[in-house]
């Protein structure tokens, strides 16, 4: 499958994605981790990436294009792939649009996710993230705990709130989505390929969406 999955912070899009690649060992892909390993790697790619991300500038849209160009000609993209927080803005959908076609590849579907203001808020207020860098897996306080004492089950490592997981962060976040991400859903109805799923189980999510591409 190669979907696309949108949605405010929060709305469930990580949880998804990695249902889909447990299903059909499609890939997913989010541009936060291309640029952090390009970096780690000392691609030619990710030195260029670097020297943006030092200075705390945002990196150019011309350079994630090519940092994505190179991740789709990567073997574990044959099988499919899952695109999780990409793109965020118009130019980017547009951009994604030419390169896609530049490659011959094409969507199946463009997922997006409409979960309640208030579902939102939960689930991110309650999230705890491991500190080790090495690990970073994910807990909720209510329906996946860390231990009792607050650390990390898989390597023992205390567990934190993310500062952008804070009410006010949240706030902030949902409307720089509204304000820049959300016009895509216009986007991609527009070219044909937008779903909307209300639903807020990854069950019921996850089995949509296979039934959208004719999976069974």
């Amino acid at each position: 499958m190669r979907i696309i999955l949108l949605g405010a912070p929060g709305a469930g899009k990580g949880t998804v994605a990695k249902a889909l690649m447990a299903y059909d060992g499609s890939v997913q892909i989010s541009t936060g981790d291309i640029l952090r390993n390009a970096v780690k790697n000392k691609t030619e790619l990710g030195k260029k990436a670097q020297g943006y991300m030092g200075r705390g500038e945002l990196v150019p849209d011309d350079l994630i294009m090519e940092i994505m160009e190179s991740r789709f000609g990567e073997p574990d993209c044959e099988q499919g792939f899952i695109l999780d927080g990409f793109p965020r803005t118009i130019p980017q959908a547009e951009a994604l649009k030419k390169l896609l076609q530049k490659l011959h590849l094409k969507l199946d579907v463009v997922v997006n996710l409409d979960v309640p203001r208030e579902v939102i808020l939960d689930r991110l207020t309650t999230r705890r993230t491991c500190s080790n860098p090495d690990c970073q897996e994910i807990y909720n306080i209510k329906s996946k705990p860390p231990t009792e004492d607050g650390r990390c089950k898989k390597c023992g490592a205390p567990v934190v709130q993310r500062d952008d997981e804070t009410e006010e962060a949240i706030t902030k976040r949902l409307e720089t989505y509204n304000e820049k991400t959300a016009p895509l859903i216009d986007f991609y109805r527009k070219e044909g390929f937008l779903k909307t799923i209300t639903s807020t189980s990854s069950d019921e999510i996850v089995s949509i969406i296979r039934r959208e591409i004719g999976s069974t």
